[in-house]
């Protein structure tokens, strides 16, 4: 059986007290075993990032970003190898799995010009023979924790500007997809990043609070559940960290009475079932305005439905393949139980649903319930599942209220082809991120991914210039060069630039 080790300058060290097992989700076998790290495995990974980083950071930037363009470079020669990888490990289907890498590469590219985002500012003649700079300089030592749901996407978005800005970086992915992360550190190294500037530690809680506790590691970027968000937030701040902390989502796709409804309904079956359901920016809600908006929706959604296609994640005619593990499909059919016993109806149901041959997989077939109301328990949390709910709005006012007043505010759209009720929403909304007319409104890599209420905890969102941001310190000079040194005059006295 295949292992999957630490990525840690020196070697694991021997055979791990502790494993998991990683599942192949498509048909329901264990495939690999991944080790679960300590502390003490933790301190020697610091280590090794606190010997590299200060070379790193002093390297010229262009000399960083020449290494996130070989990076670039390999992970798009590698393309196939690691699509497939990563399907049989998480359970997206191989063209998904390239989706997931791509956004993630964006996000390299953006690194690739970190010359240019390092300027900063620069003010000539402040006062009299005065100017005021500012440098940014690098954390130090930073640590990403990422989700199973995107196990090449969301690595990158952290570690490429991480690295890019100079800094050391210890990844500690999912142990339920764990091989992609490993690949992408290596892949790192062979681009020509030294030892110890990114490296892979596998863990549960155990290594989680490490990571969180540990003096030496400066900054920690988080991906999850929003629980769990919180905590490492609460922790990871109260430990003098700087932390970003992604958590939950229930996004909500308005579907206005002018909408293109064909071209809305195409969107709508891609975001709430792609990927088995499992994105943070998947649409699980949908909200018709008026009820003939409702009923011409629902007649079109039902055959796009029911001609979708749910196998294994390397069938290349699956539009989606099967959930994470056997726990997580449970859950998921658990909450449309939950959604079915508070008064929702039913209208295609995904519950024991097994493609034939695959009896042992992790399969939730796709489900759509109407009449879900915001006082029930399914609507109010996430289900992260191929099911999408339907909560009927008489009018704007109350379609715009359904996503303000959720706890969640990560993303949402509207379909319509009025600018003016765009316009109003996109500026009344309370949701972090907006879509019009786009079902996914994840942005690209040079702007930031972030949302509000507990969709995140911490002021500085993901990439872009938020990113660069989060992984550097500013500091600020103010610097004198007189002619002659002045005389008499009182130090004592704040210098003013009048």
């Amino acid at each position: 059986m295949r292992f999957i080790d630490h990525l840690i300058v020196g070697g694991s060290g021997g055979a791990p007290a502790r494993k998991a097992p990683v599942f192949n989700p498509s048909n329901g076998t264990v495939q690999a075993e991944v080790a679960l790290g300590d502390a003490a495995l933790l301190d020697r990974a610091v280590a090794a990032a606190q010997a590299a980083q200060g070379p790193w950071a002093a390297a010229n930037p262009q000399r960083r970003a020449r290494v996130m363009f070989e990076f670039k470079r390999l992970v798009e020669a590698d393309m196939q190898e690691l699509a497939e990888l990563l399907a049989s490990e998480h359970g997206k289907v191989v063209a998904d799995a390239k989706g997931d890498i791509q956004r993630g590469l964006e996000v390299v590219e953006f690194a690739c010009g970190i010359p240019h985002v390092l300027k900063d500012e620069y003010t000539n003649g402040a006062g009299p023979g005065i100017d005021v700079y500012s440098m940014r300089q690098p954390i130090g030592i930073g640590a990403g924790i990422t989700p199973f749901n995107f196990p090449g996407m969301i690595p990158m978005w952290m570690f490429g500007v991480a690295i890019a800005c100079g800094n050391a970086f210890i990844l500690k992915p999912s142990e339920r997809d764990p091989s992609v992360p490993v690949r992408l550190c290596e892949l790192m190294l062979e681009a020509g990043a030294p030892e110890g500037i990114l490296q892979c530690v596998h863990g549960d809680k155990e290594m989680v609070d490490a990571i969180l506790d540990h003096p030496a590691i400066g900054a920690i970027s988080f991906v999850g559940s929003s629980d769990i968000a919180n905590y490492v937030y609460q922790r990871g701040a109260a430990n003098g960290k700087r932390v970003q902390a992604m958590g939950g989502a229930k996004n909500h796709g308005i579907i206005m009475p002018d909408a293109d409804i064909d071209r809305a309904v195409g969107d709508l079956v891609g975001a709430a079932f792609g990927s088995a359901g499992e994105r943070c920016m998947a649409l699980p809600v949908v909200v018709p305005v008026g009820e003939g908006t409702a009923e011409r929706l629902i007649e079109k959604l039902l055959p796009e439905i029911a001609a979708l296609n749910v196998g294994a994640s390397l069938d290349p005619s699956a539009h989606y393949g099967p959930v994470v593990t056997a726990q997580h499909k449970a859950r998921i059919e658990e909450w449309i139980a939950t959604c079915e016993s508070e008064g929702g109806q039913i209208l295609v149901d995904g519950r024991d649903f097994t493609p034939q041959g695959l009896e042992g997989g992790f399969y939730v077939g796709p489900t759509l319930i109407d009449h879900v109301t915001p006082d029930m328990t399914s609507y109010h949390n996430e289900i992260f599942g191929p099911v999408l709910q339907i909560v009927r709005a008489p009018d704007f006012e109350i379609a715009l209220a359904l996503p303000s007043r959720h706890q969640y505010g990560n993303g949402v759209a509207i379909f319509t082809r009025n600018g003016h009720a765009a316009r109003e929403f996109a500026a009344r909304v309370n949701v972090g991120m907006v879509g019009i007319n786009v079902p996914i409104p994840v942005p690209v890599a040079y702007h930031t991914f972030g949302g509000w209420k507990r969709s995140a905890f911490g002021d500085t969102n993901q990439h872009g210039m938020e990113g660069v941001k989060f992984w550097n310190k500013i500091k600020t000079i103010t610097a004198r060069w007189p002619d002659s040194t002045p005389e008499g005059g009182n130090a004592f006295i704040i210098p003013t630039m009048g």
